[in-house]
């Protein structure tokens, strides 16, 4: 067997780190680069970081499909358009 079929085998019997995790590790680092500093809308700033690229790597999993992308979000194919103009993605 080579290598890369290893690192296959290996990545698929790996435990998944839950999505939330990642996200915990994410909010923490940008809570330390702040520094002391204070922000007022981190809920908008860390649904913007989410939303971004959460619609990008959706939208080339479904080759560019809308409607197929705002239905794996499970969201309305019309509230992905908005969000995508919204983000200057469209």
């Amino acid at each position: 067997m080579n290598a890369a079929a290893d690192r296959t085998d290996s990545a698929r019997s790996a435990p998944r780190v839950p999505l939330r995790d990642h996200v915990a590790t994410s909010i923490r680092r940008f809570l330390g680069d702040l520094d002391g500093s204070e922000t007022e809308n981190l809920y908008e700033i860390a649904l913007r970081e989410l939303e971004i690229p959460l619609f990008v790597e959706v939208l080339q999993h479904c080759d560019g499909n809308q409607s197929r992308a705002a239905s794996m979000l499970g969201i309305h194919r019309a509230t992905l358009r908005k969000k995508l103009r919204e983000y200057g993605l469209d």
